[in-house]
């Protein structure tokens, strides 16, 4: 049964009554639906047969509820209720969220100003801290996954492929990826059963990369080229395609959305001091408002090798150190205080954008080497304002049947099969070599024909 026979099929769900399709998605269909007995608005979806049908998908539609009752965060969409219709629908009741996603939000309004796109990202950070905190990864982090309400609260949702960080319930295969592929990570593509909180940060760059450039991420490309851009670096920075975008934010989006994991923000936290180059710790009334206001003290060695110990503003110190006036970056230590502690300028956001470069291209890997595609399972469209064609969901194939080999990509042709063609050298080559061979035994049988003839 497709997801559009569901409604017709269905009227009511449990206490619920359905009344109008909100979205469809991978796993299933939402409806606005009314408690009968109090009235109340919420949100009901519904996990079609065909996919009910399948254990994995099954336990993955209820893991969502799960995982939405566990984490009880302001930012994430709340789970009210998990059951089955009569007719044996799975379904799930959550709260209903008045507004639009922020893929909608693209495709009617166009990108958003940098200050919006970071107090929009600033929420979403903070839901998934505490979802890291609680080993939980949400691994599909997109546009079309993050509501906006009227009042300014941001709500996640669609945790159906929420995984936790020390068990998977084999619900995850390995070498097989889960996710979006224009918004995951490049390691998640290849296996999303060892996903960590890198890849929601991977992730969120990318989401905010779309935010303010209005630009899907390696638009114009299927699943596997843009994989293979990932794994390159291959993206366009975002202030080539929006100029107003400060060097912050940026330096931010790139590092976050580097191909190798150990060069992001290790953590939500970090990301968003990288996009505002304030720390997220809990400060002293010194470090605040104290005797150093906006200075700092700073240790570093001179050509001679002296060890210098200066005070100067946060302007003052980043002028100098963007002039190149005091040496490598790596080796300078900065405090709030005059006693210290003294720590690297990466450890204080502040300065951590000129310590720390976003990742280039690893020197293994090379583009004209085409390494071996993943095997990437789409659950979910990508946002309606991309001009890419979506592919649709795709069918599980049964477990025995699954090779690592295998590319589960709809619609993308890698080509014709590679013909050997033979070097037109080669063939001469071999003509000339049997005309010599030939001309040697003739050489040598004359002389005995001649014997025999005079005889």
């Amino acid at each position: 049964m497709t997801v559009e026979n569901v409604a017709s099929e269905l009227q009511a769900v449990g206490q619920y009554d359905l009344v109008a399709k909100i979205a469809d998605g991978g796993m299933g269909t939402v409806y606005k639906a009314r408690q009968r007995v109090t009235g109340d608005t919420v949100a009901v979806k519904l996990l079609p047969r065909h996919l009910a049908a399948n254990p994995v998908f099954l336990k993955r539609f209820e893991q969502e509820y799960v995982a939405a009752k566990t984490l009880n965060h302001p930012n994430v969409v709340k789970a009210l209720e998990q059951g089955n219709a009569e007719d044996g629908t799975p379904y799930l009741v959550m709260e209903f969220v008045e507004g639009q996603s922020v893929g909608q939000r693209l495709e009617h309004d166009g990108r958003f100003s940098e200050h919006d796109a970071l107090r929009i990202i600033g929420q979403v950070s903070q839901a998934l801290h505490k979802a890291h905190k609680q080993g939980l990864i949400h691994r599909d982090i997109k546009p079309d996954n993050i509501l906006l309400t009227p009042e300014g609260l941001v709500k996640i949702v669609d945790l159906g492929l929420v995984k936790e960080v020390d068990t998977d319930l084999n619900l995850t295969r390995t070498n097989r990826g889960l996710g979006t592929p224009h918004f995951m990570a490049p390691e998640q593509f290849r296996n999303a059963k060892n996903a960590d909180a890198r890849c929601d940060i991977y992730s969120m760059a990318a989401t905010l990369y779309m935010m303010v450039t209005g630009d899907l991420p390696f638009a114009s490309c299927g699943p596997l080229d843009a994989w293979m851009k990932k794994i390159n670096n291959d993206i366009v920075p975002p202030r080539t395609l929006a100029p107003s975008i400060s060097e912050r934010v940026d330096w931010a989006i790139r590092r976050s959305m580097s191909p190798e994991p150990a060069k992001r923000a290790g953590s939500c936290r970090e990301f968003i001091e990288d996009l505002t180059g304030r720390s997220t710790r809990q400060m002293t009334d010194t470090d605040l408002t104290g005797e150093n206001g906006d200075f700092w003290y700073m240790v570093y060695k001179d050509e001679d090798a002296v060890v210098h110990t200066v005070r100067g503003t946060m302007t003052g110190i980043r002028r100098s150190l963007k002039e190149g006036m005091l040496g490598d970056a790596s080796n300078i230590r900065v405090s709030r205080t005059k006693g210290g502690p003294f720590e690297s300028l990466r450890n204080h956001p502040e300065f951590r954008d000129l310590a720390v470069a976003p990742a280039v291209v690893p020197p293994a890997v090379s583009i004209a080497r085409t390494p071996t595609p993943p095997t990437v399972e789409i659950l979910a469209p990508t946002p309606a304002s991309a001009a890419t064609p979506t592919p649709g969901p795709l069918a599980t194939a049964p477990e025995s049947s699954v090779t690592t080999s295998q590319i589960i990509l709809p619609k993308i042709y890698m080509g014709p099969a590679p013909v050997v063609q033979r070097s037109a050298w080669g063939r001469w080559i071999i003509l000339v070599l049997v005309a010599l061979a030939a001309g040697t035994i003739g050489f040598f049988l004359m002389p005995i024909l001649k014997f025999f003839e005079i005889l």
